[in-house]
Protein backbone atom coordinates (compact mmCIF):
# COMPACT_ATOMS: atom_id res chain seq x y z
CA UNK A 1 0.00 0.00 0.00
CA UNK A 2 1.81 3.09 -1.17
CA UNK A 3 -0.78 5.72 -0.25
CA UNK A 4 -3.38 6.35 2.37
CA UNK A 5 -6.52 7.47 0.60
CA UNK A 6 -9.79 8.87 1.83
CA UNK A 7 -12.41 6.23 2.61
CA UNK A 8 -15.45 5.73 0.45
CA UNK A 9 -17.55 6.37 3.55
CA UNK A 10 -16.97 7.67 7.04
CA UNK A 11 -17.95 5.85 10.21
CA UNK A 12 -21.42 6.73 11.43
CA UNK A 13 -21.38 10.08 13.19
CA UNK A 14 -17.66 10.68 12.69
CA UNK A 15 -17.98 14.01 10.77
CA UNK A 16 -19.00 15.59 14.10
CA UNK A 17 -15.38 15.27 15.22
CA UNK A 18 -12.22 17.05 14.11
CA UNK A 19 -10.94 15.94 10.72
CA UNK A 20 -7.39 14.72 10.28
CA UNK A 21 -4.71 17.19 9.18
CA UNK A 22 -1.29 15.91 8.22
CA UNK A 23 1.75 17.35 10.00
CA UNK A 24 4.69 17.06 7.64
CA UNK A 25 8.41 17.01 8.29
CA UNK A 26 8.62 20.56 6.95
CA UNK A 27 5.99 21.82 9.40
CA UNK A 28 7.78 20.08 12.28
CA UNK A 29 11.10 21.70 11.30
CA UNK A 30 9.44 25.11 11.20
CA UNK A 31 7.95 24.48 14.66
CA UNK A 32 11.37 23.43 15.95
CA UNK A 33 12.84 26.79 14.93
CA UNK A 34 10.72 28.58 17.54
CA UNK A 35 10.04 25.85 20.14
CA UNK A 36 12.56 23.96 22.22
CA UNK A 37 9.95 22.17 24.32
CA UNK A 38 6.22 21.58 24.71
CA UNK A 39 4.08 21.20 27.83
CA UNK A 40 2.19 17.88 28.15
CA UNK A 41 0.00 17.76 31.27
CA UNK A 42 2.38 19.26 33.86
CA UNK A 43 5.58 17.95 32.27
CA UNK A 44 7.95 19.93 30.08
CA UNK A 45 9.03 17.71 27.17
CA UNK A 46 12.15 18.78 25.32
CA UNK A 47 12.35 18.80 21.53
CA UNK A 48 15.87 17.72 20.66
CA UNK A 49 15.93 17.87 16.90
CA UNK A 50 17.98 15.39 14.83
CA UNK A 51 19.90 12.87 16.94
CA UNK A 52 22.22 9.95 16.38
CA UNK A 53 21.37 6.71 18.13
CA UNK A 54 23.67 3.86 19.12
CA UNK A 55 21.21 1.00 18.89
CA UNK A 56 17.91 0.19 17.25
CA UNK A 57 17.10 -2.77 19.49
CA UNK A 58 16.43 -3.90 23.07
CA UNK A 59 19.26 -5.57 25.00
CA UNK A 60 20.51 -8.74 23.31
CA UNK A 61 19.39 -10.90 26.23
CA UNK A 62 15.77 -9.86 25.73
CA UNK A 63 13.41 -12.37 24.09
CA UNK A 64 9.87 -11.67 22.84
CA UNK A 65 7.03 -12.40 25.25
CA UNK A 66 5.39 -15.83 25.12
CA UNK A 67 2.81 -15.71 27.94
CA UNK A 68 -0.08 -13.48 28.99
CA UNK A 69 1.87 -11.78 31.81
CA UNK A 70 4.31 -9.07 30.73
CA UNK A 71 6.68 -7.18 33.00
CA UNK A 72 9.33 -4.64 32.00
CA UNK A 73 11.18 -3.23 35.05
CA UNK A 74 13.48 -1.47 32.58
CA UNK A 75 10.95 0.30 30.35
CA UNK A 76 13.35 0.46 27.36
CA UNK A 77 15.54 3.33 26.19
CA UNK A 78 16.93 2.28 22.81
CA UNK A 79 16.71 4.64 19.81
CA UNK A 80 14.87 7.81 20.95
CA UNK A 81 12.57 6.18 23.51
CA UNK A 82 12.28 8.20 26.71
CA UNK A 83 10.02 7.99 29.74
CA UNK A 84 9.43 11.72 30.20
CA UNK A 85 6.01 11.76 28.53
CA UNK A 86 3.36 10.93 31.15
CA UNK A 87 1.62 7.64 30.53
CA UNK A 88 3.49 6.60 27.38
CA UNK A 89 3.80 2.86 27.06
CA UNK A 90 7.02 0.90 27.14
CA UNK A 91 8.45 0.30 23.66
CA UNK A 92 8.58 -3.39 24.50
CA UNK A 93 4.79 -3.47 24.11
CA UNK A 94 4.43 -2.22 20.51
CA UNK A 95 7.60 -4.15 19.54
CA UNK A 96 6.02 -7.41 20.69
CA UNK A 97 2.75 -6.62 18.95
CA UNK A 98 4.39 -5.52 15.69
CA UNK A 99 6.62 -8.59 15.53
CA UNK A 100 3.79 -11.01 16.27
CA UNK A 101 1.01 -9.55 14.13
CA UNK A 102 2.69 -7.86 11.14
CA UNK A 103 5.29 -8.29 8.41
CA UNK A 104 7.75 -5.78 6.96
CA UNK A 105 5.92 -3.28 4.77
CA UNK A 106 2.58 -3.67 6.59
CA UNK A 107 0.65 -0.63 7.82
CA UNK A 108 0.29 0.05 11.55
CA UNK A 109 -2.04 2.67 13.04
CA UNK A 110 -1.71 4.31 16.45
CA UNK A 111 -4.79 6.51 16.70
CA UNK A 112 -3.69 8.09 20.01
CA UNK A 113 0.03 8.18 19.36
CA UNK A 114 1.14 10.53 22.17
CA UNK A 115 4.95 10.74 22.07
CA UNK A 116 5.23 8.36 19.12
CA UNK A 117 6.55 5.19 20.76
CA UNK A 118 4.64 2.94 18.37
CA UNK A 119 5.79 4.91 15.33
CA UNK A 120 9.44 4.79 16.39
CA UNK A 121 9.16 1.01 16.63
CA UNK A 122 7.56 0.90 13.19
CA UNK A 123 10.46 2.87 11.76
CA UNK A 124 12.95 0.52 13.39
CA UNK A 125 11.12 -2.61 12.24
CA UNK A 126 10.40 -1.45 8.65
CA UNK A 127 6.65 -1.15 9.06
CA UNK A 128 4.72 1.73 7.54
CA UNK A 129 2.78 3.71 10.10
CA UNK A 130 0.13 6.34 10.69
CA UNK A 131 0.07 8.28 13.96
CA UNK A 132 -2.90 10.39 15.03
CA UNK A 133 -3.28 12.53 18.13
CA UNK A 134 -5.78 15.23 19.04
CA UNK A 135 -3.07 17.35 20.69
CA UNK A 136 -0.87 19.18 18.13
CA UNK A 137 1.98 19.36 20.65
CA UNK A 138 1.97 15.57 20.97
CA UNK A 139 2.44 15.24 17.22
CA UNK A 140 5.46 17.54 17.42
CA UNK A 141 6.93 15.29 20.11
CA UNK A 142 6.25 12.28 17.88
CA UNK A 143 7.99 13.88 14.92
CA UNK A 144 10.90 14.79 17.17
CA UNK A 145 11.26 11.19 18.36
CA UNK A 146 11.21 10.02 14.73
CA UNK A 147 14.04 12.41 13.86
CA UNK A 148 16.96 10.01 14.35
CA UNK A 149 19.69 8.21 12.48
CA UNK A 150 22.41 5.71 13.38
CA UNK A 151 25.69 6.99 14.77
CA UNK A 152 27.69 4.84 12.36
CA UNK A 153 27.68 6.22 8.79
CA UNK A 154 28.05 2.65 7.56
CA UNK A 155 24.54 1.87 8.78
CA UNK A 156 21.32 3.11 7.24
CA UNK A 157 18.09 3.92 9.00
CA UNK A 158 15.49 1.31 8.00
CA UNK A 159 13.10 2.71 5.43
CA UNK A 160 9.43 3.06 6.31
CA UNK A 161 6.65 5.45 5.35
CA UNK A 162 5.57 7.32 8.48
CA UNK A 163 2.68 9.80 8.43
CA UNK A 164 1.51 11.92 11.36
CA UNK A 165 -1.80 13.72 11.77
CA UNK A 166 -3.50 16.00 14.21
CA UNK A 167 -6.92 14.45 14.46
CA UNK A 168 -9.56 12.69 16.49
CA UNK A 169 -9.54 8.91 16.93
CA UNK A 170 -13.29 9.01 16.39
CA UNK A 171 -12.93 10.42 12.87
CA UNK A 172 -10.14 8.79 10.85
CA UNK A 173 -11.45 10.44 7.70
CA UNK A 174 -8.16 10.28 5.77
CA UNK A 175 -7.88 6.49 6.16
CA UNK A 176 -9.81 4.19 3.84
CA UNK A 177 -11.80 1.16 4.95
CA UNK A 178 -10.01 -2.17 5.46
CA UNK A 179 -6.39 -1.11 4.80
CA UNK A 180 -4.62 -1.26 8.20
CA UNK A 181 -2.75 -4.42 9.26
CA UNK A 182 -2.49 -3.60 12.98
CA UNK A 183 -4.03 -1.01 15.28
CA UNK A 184 -2.00 -0.53 18.47
CA UNK A 185 -2.75 2.25 20.93
CA UNK A 186 -2.73 3.33 24.55
CA UNK A 187 -5.71 5.56 25.36
CA UNK A 188 -6.09 7.81 28.41
CA UNK A 189 -7.71 6.05 31.35
CA UNK A 190 -10.69 8.41 31.57
CA UNK A 191 -9.52 11.53 33.46
CA UNK A 192 -6.52 10.09 35.36
CA UNK A 193 -3.99 12.11 33.32
CA UNK A 194 -5.19 15.32 31.66
CA UNK A 195 -2.93 15.39 28.62
CA UNK A 196 -3.98 18.82 27.38
CA UNK A 197 -5.33 20.29 30.65
CA UNK A 198 -8.72 20.59 28.88
CA UNK A 199 -7.25 23.08 26.38
CA UNK A 200 -7.76 20.85 23.32
CA UNK A 201 -11.42 20.41 22.29
CA UNK A 202 -12.41 16.76 22.09
CA UNK A 203 -9.61 15.48 24.36
CA UNK A 204 -10.95 12.26 25.87
CA UNK A 205 -8.71 12.63 28.91
CA UNK A 206 -10.82 15.63 29.94
CA UNK A 207 -14.01 13.57 30.37
CA UNK A 208 -14.81 13.34 34.08
CA UNK A 209 -17.70 10.89 33.98
CA UNK A 210 -16.97 7.25 33.18
CA UNK A 211 -20.20 6.68 31.16
CA UNK A 212 -19.26 9.62 28.91
CA UNK A 213 -15.78 8.22 28.42
CA UNK A 214 -17.09 4.75 27.57
CA UNK A 215 -19.58 6.14 25.05
CA UNK A 216 -16.78 7.97 23.23
CA UNK A 217 -14.45 4.95 23.38
CA UNK A 218 -17.07 2.91 21.54
CA UNK A 219 -16.79 5.42 18.69
CA UNK A 220 -13.02 4.99 18.78
CA UNK A 221 -13.58 1.24 18.52
CA UNK A 222 -15.90 1.62 15.53
CA UNK A 223 -13.30 3.65 13.63
CA UNK A 224 -10.55 1.15 14.45
CA UNK A 225 -12.81 -1.63 13.21
CA UNK A 226 -13.61 0.22 9.99
CA UNK A 227 -10.02 0.87 8.90
CA UNK A 228 -8.63 -2.54 9.95
CA UNK A 229 -8.38 -5.33 7.39
CA UNK A 230 -10.60 -8.37 8.04
CA UNK A 231 -8.75 -10.99 10.04
CA UNK A 232 -6.27 -8.46 11.46
CA UNK A 233 -5.69 -7.27 15.03
CA UNK A 234 -6.32 -4.27 17.26
CA UNK A 235 -4.40 -3.98 20.55
CA UNK A 236 -5.25 -1.60 23.38
CA UNK A 237 -3.46 -1.12 26.71
CA UNK A 238 -5.74 0.24 29.43
CA UNK A 239 -5.88 0.25 33.21
CA UNK A 240 -8.22 0.93 36.11
CA UNK A 241 -8.39 3.36 39.00
CA UNK A 242 -9.61 3.70 42.56
CA UNK A 243 -11.97 6.23 44.12
CA UNK A 244 -12.99 6.55 47.76
CA UNK A 245 -10.70 3.57 48.51
CA UNK A 246 -12.74 1.30 46.17
CA UNK A 247 -11.80 -0.20 42.83
CA UNK A 248 -13.24 1.42 39.69
CA UNK A 249 -12.95 -0.86 36.64
CA UNK A 250 -12.27 1.01 33.41
CA UNK A 251 -10.60 -1.73 31.38
CA UNK A 252 -13.41 -4.28 31.20
CA UNK A 253 -16.23 -1.83 30.37
CA UNK A 254 -13.97 -0.44 27.63
CA UNK A 255 -13.29 -3.96 26.38
CA UNK A 256 -17.05 -4.47 26.11
CA UNK A 257 -17.32 -1.40 23.87
CA UNK A 258 -14.83 -2.97 21.47
CA UNK A 259 -16.80 -6.21 21.44
CA UNK A 260 -19.93 -4.16 20.75
CA UNK A 261 -18.17 -2.69 17.71
CA UNK A 262 -17.78 -6.20 16.27
CA UNK A 263 -14.35 -7.29 17.51
CA UNK A 264 -13.54 -10.74 18.90
CA UNK A 265 -11.30 -10.96 21.97
CA UNK A 266 -8.06 -12.76 21.10
CA UNK A 267 -5.94 -12.06 24.20
CA UNK A 268 -6.11 -10.46 27.65
CA UNK A 269 -2.50 -9.81 28.64
CA UNK A 270 -1.71 -8.60 32.14
CA UNK A 271 1.05 -6.00 32.08
CA UNK A 272 2.73 -5.25 35.41
CA UNK A 273 3.24 -1.57 36.18
CA UNK A 274 6.54 -0.14 37.42
CA UNK A 275 7.51 3.32 38.66
CA UNK A 276 3.90 4.50 39.02
CA UNK A 277 4.34 8.25 39.45
CA UNK A 278 0.85 9.22 40.66
CA UNK A 279 0.51 6.22 42.97
CA UNK A 280 3.98 6.71 44.39
CA UNK A 281 3.50 10.42 45.08
CA UNK A 282 0.02 10.03 46.54
CA UNK A 283 0.64 7.10 48.88
CA UNK A 284 4.31 7.21 49.81
CA UNK A 285 4.57 6.87 53.59
CA UNK A 286 0.78 6.84 54.07
CA UNK A 287 -1.25 4.04 55.56
CA UNK A 288 -4.06 2.51 53.46
CA UNK A 289 -6.59 -0.29 53.72
CA UNK A 290 -6.36 -1.46 50.10
CA UNK A 291 -3.84 -2.85 47.62
CA UNK A 292 -2.08 -0.53 45.19
CA UNK A 293 -3.08 -1.16 41.58
CA UNK A 294 0.01 -2.45 39.79
CA UNK A 295 -1.32 -3.93 36.56
CA UNK A 296 -2.92 -2.97 33.27
CA UNK A 297 -4.79 -4.96 30.63
CA UNK A 298 -3.48 -5.32 27.10
CA UNK A 299 -6.49 -6.48 25.12
CA UNK A 300 -5.86 -7.87 21.65
CA UNK A 301 -8.96 -7.98 19.45
CA UNK A 302 -9.44 -9.58 16.04
CA UNK A 303 -11.68 -8.32 13.28
CA UNK A 304 -13.53 -11.32 11.79
CA UNK A 305 -12.68 -12.44 8.29
CA UNK A 306 -15.02 -11.35 5.52
CA UNK A 307 -18.29 -13.34 5.81
CA UNK A 308 -16.78 -15.47 8.59
CA UNK A 309 -19.22 -17.18 10.92
CA UNK A 310 -18.44 -16.12 14.47
CA UNK A 311 -20.66 -18.70 16.19
CA UNK A 312 -17.71 -20.66 17.55
CA UNK A 313 -16.33 -17.42 19.03
CA UNK A 314 -19.55 -16.59 20.88
CA UNK A 315 -17.85 -16.65 24.27
CA UNK A 316 -15.14 -14.27 23.02
CA UNK A 317 -17.60 -11.86 21.37
CA UNK A 318 -20.44 -9.62 22.45
CA UNK A 319 -22.59 -11.89 24.63
CA UNK A 320 -25.33 -9.52 25.69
Amino acid sequence: MGTVTKPARLASGSPAYRAMREITEAEYRQFLNSHKHVQIENVRVELRGPVNVKTFEPPKEYTPESSTVWSFPDRGDWATHRGNYRGNWSPYIPRNLILRYTEEGDWVLDQMCGSGTTLVECKLLKRNAIGVDINPDAIMVTRDRLNFRLESPAERTPHAIIRTYVGDARNLNEIADNIIDLVAFHPPYASIIGYSNSKVPGDLSALRQLPDYLAEMEKVACEAYRVLKPGKYCAMLIGDTRKHAHYVPIAFPTMERFLAAGFILKEDIIKQQWKMKTTRERWKGRSRNFYLIAHEHLFVFRKPEQDQSTTKFKHSSKWW
